[in-house]
């Protein structure tokens, strides 16, 4: 089992800005665990923006993001940040972290994930 938690790192910011996401996972196996985060818009379904497995650091991104956005961890604190670059109003969105357990692979897709963060709004103004 994954509890997650996600910090306070969103917000309203002008487009061109940088935000940083962080969310803690508290798990007894942390190294069988693939960490990802996700957006949804309004009236959107929810998007796959990035990923991280846990074991391997091995990493991937949504073609919307890669090069601007970045997943990364911190093993000592079992927290995976979401660090959001150049950002433009389209990526205005509810951001959400969610843990796959137990696997060791990339995931893309929302339904492979079993647990969630709350969500943190994210704010883009043009």
């Amino acid at each position: 089992q994954v509890q997650l938690v996600e910090s306070s790192g969103g917000g309203v910011v002008q487009a061109g800005d940088s935000l940083r996401l962080s969310c803690k996972a508290s798990t007894h196996d942390i190294n069988n665990v693939v960490m990802g985060w996700f957006r949804q818009a309004p009236g959107k379904e929810r998007e796959f923006v990035a990923t991280l497995v846990w074991m391997t650091n091995e990493t991937a991104y949504s073609t919307s993001v890669k090069g601007r956005f970045t997943i990364a961890r911190d093993a000592a604190k079992d927290t995976v940040f979401l660090q959001m670059n150049s950002l433009k109003p389209e990526d205005t969105a509810v951001y959400y972290c969610a843990a796959a357990f137990p696997r060791q692979a990339i995931l893309v897709g929302a339904s492979e994930y079993d647990y969630w963060g709350q969500g943190t709004q994210v704010t883009i103004s043009s």
